[in-house]
């Protein structure tokens, strides 16, 4: 997993302390002797595209750090239903206080990879590519941008820090396009690239009588209008379609010419894949 695992370690402590509330399981607790051992199988209960199984297996780790665990099967791999994905031999009682963290960020991570999969097939051919949004669940960004990469999507920006993105309220709070655009062109560093998002091709108009803009963002564009808008940019700057685009909507938008397609379901709407622990007494 190419997300520094500090980062992804810090995700899953997160989410165990918020599950362990007082600092146990008072279940297992009162229900499992301390000595007891299992040998557990990670399995899926359906196809997909497999993503975040360090995030997974560390909830394990960071349980109890001396688990045997054996990996079956690697992030990006297509994986069919009822494959074995990894077994994990220990604690139980650590197994159990583990267990819910680990699938729910497994099914979660694996059901964004899974979905960006079909999206990037829908594609095929064409050169566009597919990428995310900033439309995430809170601190889990780096992990859900990292299943989309997983599926075979791109990352947009990561934060507002690391691009410029001029957005409709921007430029109504700036004064206008050109006040916006230009006040950005003005104060950026020179390593910095600005996008700028336009909705009609007015607005599109103005933005490439004043140049300066690296990505074009052309939000909610009907088909006509969006490849009318990819010749009036013919190259002068990268393009981006964005705006409720669907698994049924993004080959046609694919086929206008553009570069980038930005799909906010890939990790706001994604259904969790079917991924469960099948657990046996040692």
């Amino acid at each position: 997993m190419n997300t520094p695992y500090i980062v992804i370690e810090n995700i899953v402590r997160a989410a165990l302390l918020e599950d362990l509330g007082h600092g146990h399981d008072i279940t297992t607790r009162l229900t499992i002797p301390n000595d007891k051992q299992c040998r557990s199988v990670l399995r899926t209960r359906e196809q997909g595209v497999l993503a975040g199984l360090s995030a997974a297996l560390s909830a394990f780790t960071l349980t109890n750090p001396n688990f045997e665990m054996e990996i079956l099967a690697r992030d990006g791999d297509i994986i069919e239903a009822g494959q074995d994905i990894a077994i994990i031999t220990g604690s139980a009682q650590a197994t159990l206080i583990a267990e819910r963290t680990a699938l729910n960020l497994l099914s979660h991570m694996s059901g964004i990879a899974s979905l960006t999969h079909k999206y990037v097939a829908e594609i095929q051919g064409t050169n566009a590519k597919i990428c995310d949004t900033r439309k995430t669940l809170a601190n889990l960004r780096a992990l859900q941008k990292y299943a989309v990469r997983m599926g075979g999507g791109h990352n947009h920006r990561f934060g507002l820090d690391d691009a410029i993105l001029i957005k409709d309220n921007h430029i109504a709070i700036a004064g206008g396009i050109e006040q916006a655009l230009k006040s950005a062109i003005n104060n950026a560093s020179h390593t910095v690239k600005i996008e700028i998002e336009v909705d009609n091709l007015k607005q599109l108009e103005e933005v490439l009588k004043i140049g300066g803009a690296n990505i074009i963002m052309l939000d909610n564009f009907c088909i006509t209008d969006l490849k009318t808008a990819v010749n009036m940019i013919d190259g002068r700057a990268v393009t981006e379609a964005s705006g409720g685009i669907s698994l049924s909507t993004v080959r046609e938008i694919s086929q206008s010419g553009v570069s980038y397609i930005s799909v906010g379901a890939l990790t706001h709407s994604a259904p969790a894949l079917d991924i469960g622990l099948d657990v046996g007494i040692l």
